[in-house]
Parts: structure tokens; sequence; C-alpha cells
């Protein structure tokens, strides 16, 4: 028998401090077996921008909150929790994500922000450059998982990684706005095929208002296989995706595909 792992994908605008919609979708996904849950970016916080109108001591407390909260929750219903977070230090705010599970916290801090104009996290936050080291990496029976900041996506060196590591599942928690819905996918399902992997990608909802344009936060949660397909899809409503995986997929996938092994034959 193969092995499964049934994951959960929250599409949520931000939660602010209010937790009852929290308690009632995990409830719903203990019902369901899940075994770990992926939330968006700028969900368990607000998004960047909205900073400015808030305290530090704001932001820090909605932090906390979440944080005590998601642990007591980890440890009620035996999920494990990825979720990006807003982390207040002397020197800043951080943007990371955090893994936790009945037993402890693990965080891992983004390490390529976007650096543009209109969205310019790199300069917001004091999330340091640095050299490239490969994303969290955890195993969750008998599935080993990548975390990757949305915007990491895009670098090739963190899907080496995946290559190295033989991860199977990749969660890509993501907070992406306009109209970049088909760029999104496209990227997504390619490299799901090129790496033979599945990706669990959460993107958030809501709107942000700047400038008088208005960012639309779209949803397109999604579950992409390794044969590149899109399994299953949320689209624009506040909503919870569950999908049980199952570890055959991604040894066919590399098996008939052969493009690890080709690599392998050729390493020096």
């Amino acid at each position: 028998m193969g092995k499964k792992l049934v994951v959960a994908a929250l599409q949520l605008p931000t939660l602010g401090m209010n937790a009852t919609r929290l308690d009632f979708y995990l409830k719903k996904a203990h019902e369901h077996h899940v075994d770990v849950v992926l939330f968006g970016e700028y969900v368990l916080n607000h998004f960047f921008k909205e900073f400015a109108t808030m305290a530090k001591s704001m932001v820090k407390a909605q932090s906390k909150k979440h944080l005590e909260l998601l642990k007591e929750l980890a440890d009620k219903y035996d999920m494990v929790f990825v979720a990006p977070i807003i982390m207040t230090k002397k020197d800043g705010y951080h943007k990371m994500i955090v893994k936790i599970t009945a037993e402890d916290i693990a965080y891992y801090e983004q390490q390529i922000l976007l650096p543009y104009a209109h969205w310019n996290e790199k300069n917001f936050f004091a999330n340091k450059i640095a050299p490239l080291k490969t994303p969290m990496i955890f195993t969750l029976k008998g599935f080993k998982i990548m975390v990757m900041a949305g915007f990491e996506l895009h670098f090739d060196y963190f899907w080496q990684g995946v290559i190295e590591k033989k991860v199977d599942l990749v969660l890509l928690p993501t907070a992406s706005t306009f109209d970049s819905h088909n760029r999104w996918r496209e990227i997504i399902k390619t490299k799901a095929f090129l790496h033979g992997c599945f990706i669990l990608r959460a993107n958030r909802l809501g709107e942000y208002s700047d400038d008088n344009i208005k960012w639309k936060f779209y949803g397109d949660t999604m579950l992409v296989s390794p044969e590149g397909e899109v399994e299953m899809m949320l689209e624009d409503k506040e909503s919870m995706l569950i999908e049980v995986i199952d570890k055959k997929e991604v040894n066919e996938h590399r098996k008939s595909w052969g493009f690890q092994k080709e690599l392998k034959q050729r390493k020096e």
C-alpha cells in the first residue's frame, strides 16, 4: 500500500484578531483526518502596506496571539500548520514562515522578497540579504516536504533543492493579485511536472486600495500533481481545499520521465 497524506489549504482574507473562523475550518479539517494545513501570505497578519497605519505593538500582538492559538490547535487536532507570519525584532519586521506542530515551532525566514516600486517588501522588511540556502524541509508520513515562499518560486536555486533533496511536496503560500492568474497557474503546473512533485499553493483573499488602484487578491488556491495537472482549485471565495496525495504518483512520474536519473548519471 502506497504512502498517502491528507493536505489542506485555507483560502482566507486577513484573520485579524478573530479566531472563530479559524477554529471552524480546522475542526472540519480534523474531521477529514488532515495531516498538514497551509495558510496564504498575509492571513495571520495584515498586508504589509497596511502596517503604516498600525502600531508596531499591534502587529506584534497579532502574531503572538496566532502563534499561541495555532500551537493549541496543533495539539488539539494533531495537525501540522504552515503559515507566513510577521515577526517583530529590534531591527524591524521580518517576513517568515512558521511550521507549528504539537511538539515544536520552527521558522523559515524568506530569502528573496519582492523588490518592485509598487510592491517593495525588500525595502520594508529587515530580512537579511545573504547567500541562499535550501528552504525548510521536513518529513511527514513518509513525504519529504519543502516550504517555499511565494516569490521564491521564480528562482531556479530553490527548485534545485527540490531535485537534490527528492522533495515530494512543495508548500507555496502566496499573496498574488492583479491579473496574474494564468501566469501563476502555468508556472506552478510546469514546475510540478519538471520536478516531479506535488505543489500545494494557498493564495489569500481580500482587497487593498493604494493610490486609486485596487489590489484584489483573487484566491486560485490549488493542488497540482507531478504530472502538471490541477487536481483541485478553489475559485475566489473563502473556502478550504482538502485532498489526499499519493507517494506512488511521485514515484511513477520520476520513473517514467527519468529527469532526475539523467542528471544523476552526469554528476561529476
